[in-house]
């Protein structure tokens, strides 16, 4: 997410200096249906942004007749559009440009297809003197909203962007997900208009960072590959690293390894592996890790966001506000949201698609099950901005991290921690018993019903939240010295 390589680099040596330099980026998780516990599909991905900027949820409405072009205010960028678009979630920036939402990021559409959007990352310079980057192409600005309203399975929205990326070009390297009930995408935008895309297998995961992933393209399997049209002789003919026999490396042919990515994306990698397969003994400094791997055992919620929520927890590289050795840990200061985007497959369609959403930091937020066949979102997730408030969701959940920073060690596991848990467990239960519920309403009831529970759920948790943050501001004041004269 809004990556910037030198922004980056100066965040990486001002670490090891005790400099905070802000740098932009995220973390993807993306876990097959036959290695999840209940079935589903799940596609996963922090944030990063700022240390005070808020995101909203919303939903928007289905339509006949849309708009048939959009504009970008950021940049320009110009697409013919269908009028008709179906309803869908998104989260954007508080911050619009011109009445326009930006980086809207992840949600899921009434076709159940789920898309989050992006996992940065940078290209090599041969491969961007080959094919830059289009200064009016499309960005992580727009990406969700000129796609995600008009496609109906996980793999035609790679087809669908894919298409835009060759007619109208990238402004920026990008890894975007889609899944549905079925099947995970994972595409990568490599240059001004070269694009390739996995599908994750069934039976295997994968953790991303801000580096081009995709190796070896077998483009004679469609049902596993696809990519832009002529990007095997396009590496061949610029000599580019990667191509051998009629095929090529993606990540070799456009991507980066070098210093600054066994600092800040290879510990990622290693750190999502170690989760959630600790059988596999790895090095933290190894060169190149495999992209799809299988897990010890089945993938569950928990498991997901406890990923999204490490900083090399219970390692020697556990960064608990520093970046130990000078890796880059999963979980940052400026995550502003996490997601999980998980579409089931025991329930009935209509009831299928849930965005888990945790506001701020995850490893000090709550991650609530927001059904999307919804006509609404929570009034305290359509509210806040870069300014400290009492009533949004962002700054509820941002101020229990602001409490806990100082006095982690003895904040964490004695009121973080059991709060986070006795929440995940009344929202499971919440969940459970609005599924059954749900399954005996149909049309406008079900989805008003559905909307219902969003906002009380989201009301449920924001309560516990609040509570928390009043104890931890009691328990930061007792942790100031008080020097008294005895014999006054």
């Amino acid at each position: 997410m809004r990556f910037s390589r030198l922004l980056v680099g100066l965040f990486t040596t001002a670490a090891s200096t005790g400099i905070f330099i802000s740098a932009n980026a995220c973390t993807t998780v993306l876990v097959g249906k036959n290695v999840t516990t209940d079935g589903s599909t799940m596609i996963a991905r922090n944030e990063d942004v700022d240390t005070s900027w808020a995101k909203h949820f919303i939903v928007h409405p289905a339509t006949d007749s849309g708009p048939t072009q959009y504009v970008s205010k950021d940049n320009h960028f110009t697409v013919n559009l269908p009028a008709k678009a179906q309803r869908y979630t998104s989260t954007p920036d508080w911050q619009q440009s011109d009445g326009q939402n930006q980086f809207g990021e992840d949600g899921i559409n009434q076709s159940n297809v789920a898309m989050s959007g992006t996992e940065s990352a940078t290209t090599n310079r041969n491969a961007q003197k080959a094919d830059p980057f289009v200064k009016t192409g499309l960005k992580e600005t727009s990406i969700l909203d000129v796609v995600l309203p008009y496609i109906t399975s996980a793999k035609a929205g790679v087809q669908y962007l894919g298409h835009i990326i060759e007619t109208q070009g990238s402004a920026e390297n990008n890894g975007v997900i889609f899944s549905d009930n079925q099947s995970i995408w994972y595409m990568e935008i490599v240059s001004g208009h070269k694009w390739a895309a996995v599908r994750v297998p069934d039976n295997r995961y994968a953790v991303v960072p801000n580096q081009t992933m995709i190796g070896k393209l077998n483009l004679k399997d469609s049902d596993r590959y696809l990519a832009a049209p002529g990007i095997v002789n396009f590496v061949k003919k610029h000599h580019l690293k990667g191509y051998h026999n009629g095929t090529i490396d993606l990540a070799l042919a456009f991507g980066t390894n070098d210093k600054l990515d066994q600092t800040y994306d290879r510990p990622r990698v290693w750190d999502g592996q170690r989760i959630l397969t600790p059988s596999k003994k790895q090095a933290i400094t190894t060169k190149r890790f495999a992209m799809f791997m299988k897990p010890d055992k089945k993938i569950c919620i928990p498991q997901i966001q406890k990923v999204l929520s490490s900083h090399f927890n219970n390692t020697k590289y556990d960064s608990n506000g520093r970046w130990v050795g000078g890796f880059r840990p999963i979980n940052v200061p400026t995550d502003v949201e996490s997601h999980i985007l998980q579409i089931r497959n025991n329930v009935p369609t209509n009831i299928a698609a849930i965005q888990w959403l945790a506001m701020a930091s995850p490893a000090t937020s709550a991650y609530i099950p927001f059904y999307t066949n919804i006509n609404n979102t929570p009034d305290q997730y359509k509210i806040g901005n870069d300014q400290p408030d009492s009533k949004s969701a962002y700054w509820t959940y941002k101020m229990t991290k602001v409490l806990t920073d100082p006095y982690k060690n003895k904040f964490i596991n004695r009121r973080v921690i059991p709060t986070q848990q006795i929440v995940a467990h009344q929202l499971t239960i919440n969940l459970a018993n609005s599924d059954k519920h749900a399954q005996t309403l149909t049309g406008n009831d079900l989805i008003n019903y559905l909307t219902e529970q969003n906002q009380l759920n989201a009301n449920y948790a924001q309560t516990e939240f609040r509570q928390l943050n009043q104890q931890l501001i009691q328990d930061a004041t007792k942790q100031t010295s008080i020097v008294h004269h005895k014999n006054l």
